[in-house]
């Protein structure tokens, strides 16, 4: 395989159960952009890569040597200078992340210099709650986010509720669960959809993710209701949910945010 366009190196990589995991990717020779949390870059392979074992085969390529790039959403903080770190989803049929998942530290691939996206925090207000809603991979800008602004004595409240399968899908749970001792403010509310397929019996919630803000729970916890006037909804994962968040957020009041016309709604849909 070519390595004349690869401009980037892994460092690191750690896995979460079967089919996702986390790799930190250093620039070679070039500087990072600065960036806000929330936003993404995009990763490459030239079609010639090989796809790892068991995933689907695709159709011929007519320019094999031609990159393949996808956007990714940056799992790190840009507190941190040195790397950007990415949480990748093996998609069987897909057409990079087969060829990512046998890489290791040490192999290289493409990576764009450019750092985009208003899924950012600044969006929202500074004093505003948040509740960060995702499915899957979408926590990915969460953690990001979360990294950046979560301290002990914040003020505002803070929750993340993150919909998966099964519980080997809950990447990034023991960090959360820490981030939720070390800050009183921030509570973390995992829920998977498919006990039945989890190897030890699981004690948390099962459901769907918009079944956690149909519940009320969060005005349990917090001791209010989560409403247009103090807090700022986050949704990121898949447009199904979203599209069912959104709706039950409009009978609450809440507006999608834009540019034109601000509101309390703000989405990144990953597919």
């Amino acid at each position: 395989m070519s390595t004349a366009k690869l401009n980037a190196i892994i460092t690191q990589r750690h896995d979460f159960g079967t089919g996702a995991w986390v790799i930190h990717v250093v620039p070679d020779g070039w500087t990072l952009a600065d960036f806000e949390a929330g936003q993404h870059t995009a990763l490459g392979l030239p079609g010639t890569a090989p796809r790892c074992k068991g995933s689907l085969a695709e159709p011929p390529l007519k320019k094999p040597e031609k990159l393949i790039k996808r956007a990714y959403s940056i799992v790190s903080s840009p507190l941190e200078r040195d790397r950007l770190e990415f949480y990748l989803v093996l998609i069987d049929g897909g057409a990079l992340t087969p060829r990512l998942y046998d890489l290791r530290p040490g192999d290289r691939l493409w990576m764009s210099p450019k750092i985009t996206g208003s899924f950012v925090l600044s969006q929202a207000p500074p004093d505003a709650n948040l509740v960060l809603v995702a499915t899957g991979s979408g926590i990915a800008p969460y953690v990001s986010m979360l990294r950046t602004i979560l301290k002990p004595d914040i003020k505002r409240r803070i929750a993340l509720l993150h919909g998966v399968r099964t519980s080997q899908d809950l990447g990034f749970m023991k960090e959360m669960l820490a981030m939720q001792r070390v800050s009183p403010h921030f509570t973390y509310i995992p829920t998977i959809s498919r006990p039945k397929n989890e190897i030890v019996t699981w004690t948390g919630r099962t459901g769907y993710v918009q079944q956690i803000w149909e519940s009320r729970a969060l005005s349990d916890i917090w001791g209010f209701d989560p409403a247009p006037e103090n807090t700022h909804i986050f949704l990121s994962g898949s447009p199904a949910m979203i599209e069912s968040m959104v709706d039950h957020l409009g009978r609450d009041g809440f507006t999608e945010h834009t540019r034109t016309n601000p509101g309390h709604i703000h989405l990144e849909k990953y597919w």
